[in-house]
């Protein structure tokens, strides 16, 4: 019999460490392939300042092997972020190590650049999911620049060579370079919070080492950078958006979208958990997500300060020491208010996570992809109030599968709440009228055929696809 088909996730970081949406939806598919009888193997970074930079470290996640590659950013120019030499060449050998039949890139934010073209090199399909913009966007994916308060619809490098020094990378690229200078310093150990700390304050404590990148960041830099995303985006074979918008966006900013599919993500099914009636009238709120200055908490703050404090209840779901700082900031925002902070949650309690609500608020700031925890509410019954932007408008049939509000507008989602606080049948039919949502074996299936199509042609007796 033919070898199972075998696949290799790339992912800038990975479970348990890290529970954010793509992480979570990489172990949900993996689980799903092997369910399939696929090979997955999940490539990721982890930045470790108690390991060696470059280290190469073999575990298991649920079952699925998992190899670690530890990226402290210990690079001599901001150039390494994205692609440094000594880095690829770790990354080949995992190539070899591993053979994938396919190679399926999540992000290449912490790895590399250079995946997608030593993959084609070796004959290894290159099949992409589209889940952010950290190809376009140095600063982390969310073309945002938080200090002026600006979503980047566009990207001029200009306004990135403004932006950056003001994220957590560039904190953590200074942290870096120091090491690479005095690798057994007390201070090295303080690199490992740089990614939990809000840009100002990472930035602030990187200035004490002084300046230590090798190169001055400008705009040419930064095109430099965007040259780099499309030669990798050349070496997909095919790609898939899980939102209309998210692959418009790519087709506006330059990038050829000829072999990009639209097709939203699959999930794990949930069940509708029963909701009793607030036992004191008010609107449940519900807000979940990463507790970030870009997915908006705080204006779910402002929104719920408009409203009577004896008919609101917000309830915060989200890990406070993620970015500790903003999360310090938005608890005093809501000092006095009918706000809970309910911290962080195992993603296996979503039900009873969803059954806590009334309605959940999706706020985001920054161009959103397909936000996972909209197709949650859709599953557990819950409507949703969405900001206008990005791929939430695509979820948001406004009016009948939720309702949008203009993105940054707090006066204005105060409006929305206020709406079904006065009409709570309102909630019903909204609930009543979520549209379906892929399951992850049919997403596995989707997956799988496509693997089938770009290995076959090379050899078709090779490996078992179904």
């Amino acid at each position: 019999m033919p070898p199972a088909l075998r696949v290799l996730h790339a992912i800038h970081d990975y479970l348990p460490r890290h529970q954010a949406g793509s992480e979570i939806y990489v172990a949900q598919l993996c689980a799903a392939q092997r369910r399939a009888g696929l090979q997955p193997t999940v490539l990721a970074a982890e930045f470790d300042p108690k390991r060696p930079h470059g280290q190469l470290a073999w575990r298991s996640h649920d079952g699925v092997p998992v190899v670690e590659l530890v990226n402290t950013w210990q690079f001599a120019r901001f150039e390494g972020s994205y692609r440094d030499p000594a880095l690829a060449a770790t990354l080949g050998h995992v190539l070899d190590i591993v053979q994938p039949h396919v190679l399926h890139v999540h992000n290449l934010l912490n790895l590399s650049f250079a995946l997608p073209p030593l993959a084609r090199k070796r004959g290894i399909a290159v099949a992409p999911t589209l889940h952010d913009y950290t190809l376009v966007c140095p600063s982390g994916g969310q073309r945002i620049h938080r200090d002026e308060s600006h979503v980047c619809h566009a990207i001029d490098p200009a306004r990135c060579a403004r932006c950056f020094p003001a994220s957590p990378f560039h904190a953590q690229l200074r942290y870096g370079q120091f090491a690479r200078r005095v690798p057994a310093s007390p201070l090295g150990q303080l690199a490992s919070a740089t990614r939990r700390m809000a840009p100002r304050a990472t930035d602030a404590a990187g200035a004490a080492l002084g300046r230590t990148t090798g190169d001055a960041l400008d705009a040419a830099t930064i095109e430099r950078r965007l040259a780099a995303a499309r030669i990798a985006f050349t070496n997909f074979d095919v790609a898939v958006a899980p939102s209309a918008s998210l692959a418009r966006e790519y087709a506006s900013l330059g990038f050829p979208t000829t072999h990009v599919i639209v097709s939203d993500y699959g999930f794990v099914p949930l069940a509708r958990q029963p909701r009793l009636p607030s036992p004191d009238g008010r609107l449940r709120i519900g807000f979940v997500g990463t507790l970030v200055w870009h997915k908006g908490a705080d204006l779910v703050v402002d929104a719920v300060r408009r409203l009577p404090a004896e008919r609101v209840d917000l309830r915060i779901f989200g890990d406070p020491d993620v970015f500790p700082q903003y999360s310090a900031a938005l608890q005093q925002r809501a000092h006095g208010l009918p706000v809970r902070f309910m911290g962080r949650f195992d993603h296996g309690r979503a039900e009873e996570i969803f059954a806590q609500m009334d309605v959940l608020v999706v706020a985001s700031r920054w161009l959103e992809n397909s936000p996972l925890v909209i197709h949650e509410a859709f599953m557990t019954g819950v409507p949703v109030v969405g900001a206008a932007i990005g791929g939430i408008v695509d979820l948001l049939d406004h009016g009948r599968h939720g309702i949008l509000f203009p993105a940054d507008d707090a006066e204005a989602l105060a409006v929305a709440l206020l709406t079904l606080m006065d009409v709570p049948s309102r909630l019903g039919e909204l609930a009543r009228s979520a549209p379906p949502v892929k399951s992850i074996e049919q997403d596995a299936r989707e997956w799988t055929e496509r693997y089938a199509r770009l290995v076959q042609p090379a050899d078709t007796a090779a490996v078992t696809v179904s």
